[in-house]
């Protein structure tokens, strides 16, 4: 009797939801739970439907243990847009079918931003209105009516991977409009598309036309394929627990939960330290979901190329997170005009987002810089028919980095992370068609600029700027110089060394709004969020004592050659990597076995004592 107790009590465990316990891919439990889904899918893998069945019930009881009864929003989704997209397809009138995709984009956009952005708009329209509103879980509170339950209504919880599967349903949806997949022929195949476990929480986000296909293929997984997606499983276990969590956990968490408590020197490592850390993180998760994608018969989207190999804004945001950006360029910057034409809501879009920024920062210097601004582009715009077009093309591509920001989280410093991406994209848009002389002109000049700025008004943010500068017109004034005594001899690899540096540096300090905000609550973010990112400028800009250097890089040599490490590793050529990749591939699966112990023992080696879910679950 006690044995089948405790037996009951262990399936109790297992098939109930621990909020402290989400199902991750670096739990034992996961690849437990994956090793009898494989037992599982390898009796059924040549049965097309009972196989997508499978694993859509599978891929539903992986979300359940990782967020709850959000389950079964989950799984209206999946029948509502099911649906959906078979009206969409079958209407005889272009305006029915417009009407069902205008129908599925506001209801799952509507249910995604009540989850995610009840409090920031809250937060916005108390301020512009100097009301005193408070958020309500009305979801909660009709449940408790409804069924006597008994769930906090004054706490909206925010479902894991919420953006992820509704932009994938989205995407299916406008596919089916534009006739580029046909529905799917039943709700199992559907169902599966929206929720394969792999990506479910955490991305790549599948578009129709990539997945839907491979449903209906035979499965095959050769010698090398098995090969490559061990490697990515392992890659990805690699990025995750040994570079991201060791060095959050015992350097990057500690700098940006109080960065007053430490020098400008620790404060600078630990931003350059989460550059290495969200790369480490997201692209591992992406890693370990394309390897155990593979091992099915299916193949997810490439969604990180060496990020940190790009030498322009606009090129690292190729190469970032490229289910995203992708999916930004063909859904919203396209059809908001892209770099053809300017729409209503493109226009209506930043004269929004401008007006919102005025009123909520209250200040005459803003005002009247956007004033001005708008001034400038709306006479240009009348007046020059040759810069129409560029001043629409850079509209819509920042309105889509805005947004773009906005989706990573309901908070303002997403949006001013998103804007700075955006800015730096137009900078380098204008740099680019600059000459070297012109180039070494303006350079010059922003750094007299800010360097009086900082003599005669002293700010942190000043200081940075000036030095930041002062790197930029020593690089030009250096490549003018050879120009005009070497015209002949190309500075290839310098040039693009040069880029890298110094959009590796731009993007880290944008990071610096992004990771303020990423780890806190959305009813306490904008506040705390812009707190944390004013104190990391205000220390990195002034607090440094360069006697202090030597012992802070003995006292954290571990962390500081694990960044290097991976840095260097991210680096190495791309044919490089391949080459090991296909090596290990095709290496006997014996020796791929011992691989796969000596990685286990290595990790163990990182592991730390709390478990840190992976930072993309938020979003």
């Amino acid at each position: 009797m006690m044995e089948l107790n405790n037996i009951l009590a262990y399936l109790q465990k297992i098939f109930s939801f621990n909020e402290a316990q989400p199902l991750l891919f670096t739990q034992f439990y996961f690849w437990a739970f994956f090793a009898i889904v494989f037992a599982g899918f390898s009796l059924l893998y040549n049965k097309r439907l009972l196989r997508s069945a499978f694993l859509f019930f599978v891929s539903l009881f992986f979300y359940f243990k990782t967020s709850g009864l959000f389950v079964l929003m989950l799984i209206f989704a999946v029948i509502f847009n099911f649906f959906l997209g078979k009206y969409i397809f079958k209407a005889n009138t272009k305006a029915k079918k417009k009407m069902g995709v205008a129908i599925s984009v506001i209801l799952n956009l509507g249910v995604m931003c009540y989850f995610k952005y009840a409090y920031f708009f809250t937060d916005v329209y108390n301020n512009l209105f100097h009301t005193e509103n408070i958020v309500i879980n009305y979801l909660a509170q009709w449940s408790n009516n409804m069924a006597s339950t008994h769930f906090t209504v004054d706490v909206i919880l925010l479902p894991v991977g919420i953006s992820f599967f509704t932009f994938q349903i989205i995407s299916y949806i406008l596919d089916v409009y534009r006739k580029r997949v046909q529905p799917v022929t039943n709700i199992m195949d559907f169902g599966f598309y929206v929720t394969f476990f792999p990506q479910l929480v955490a991305g790549p986000i599948v578009r129709a036309n990539e997945f839907v296909p491979q449903i209906y293929q035979k499965f095959y997984l050769s010698k090398k394929q098995f090969g490559i997606a061990l490697f990515w499983i392992l890659n990805g276990m690699i990025k995750k627990m040994v570079l991201s969590d060791y060095l959050a956990v015992n350097f990057i968490d500690r700098v940006f939960t109080n960065p007053m408590m430490y020098t400008g020197f620790e404060n600078l490592m630990a931003l350059f330290g989460y550059s290495l850390q969200v790369y480490a993180d997201f692209s591992g998760y992406t890693d370990i979901a394309i390897g155990v994608a593979l091992l099915m018969g299916f193949t997810l989207p490439q969604n990180f190329n060496s990020p940190y190999k790009a030498t322009n804004p606009g090129n690292f945001w190729k190469r970032w997170h490229i289910s995203l950006s992708t999916w930004l360029k063909d859904y919203l910057y396209i059809p908001l005009g892209g770099n053809r034409k300017g729409t209503f809501a493109s226009y209506f879009v930043i004269l929004l987002i401008l007006m919102i920024i005025v009123f909520l920062a209250n200040t005459l210097w803003v005002t009247i810089s956007v004033i001005v601004l708008i001034s400038i582009l709306v006479v240009v715009f009348i007046f020059s028919s040759s810069a129409r077009r560029g001043i629409v093309t850079n509209i819509n591509l920042m309105n889509t980095m805005l947004l773009g920001g906005l989706w990573h989280g309901a908070s303002w410093n997403f949006m001013i992370w998103g804007g700075l991406n955006g800015i730096g994209i137009l900078s380098f848009k204008f740099w680019r068609n600059r000459s070297v002389y012109q180039q070494t002109v303006i350079t010059l000049a922003l750094f007299v600029l800010l360097y009086a700025l900082d003599y005669f008004f002293p700010q942190p943010i000043y200081t940075i700027g000036w030095i930041w500068s002062g790197i930029l017109f020593f690089g030009t004034f250096i490549n003018m110089l050879y120009r005009l005594f070497f015209k002949n001899r190309p500075l290839k690899y310098v040039n693009r060394a040069w880029g890298i540096f110094l959009t590796f540096v731009f993007i880290t300090f944008t990071r610096l709004f992004f990771r303020s905000g990423s780890n806190l609550n959305p009813a306490e973010a904008n506040e705390a969020a812009w707190n944390t990112a004013k104190n990391m400028v205000n220390q990195i800009g002034s607090k440094w004592d360069f006697s202090l250097i030597p012992s802070i890089l003995y006292e954290y040599s571990n962390i500081f050659i694990l960044f290097a490490i991976g840095m260097i590793i991210h680096w190495l050529p791309e044919r490089w990597k391949r080459w090991y990749r296909i090596n290990f591939a095709m290496m006997p699966q014996v020796v791929q076995l011992m691989a796969v112990v000596v990685s286990v023992f290595f990790i163990y080696q990182f592991i730390t004592a709390d478990l840190q879910a992976f930072i993309y679950f938020q979003f």
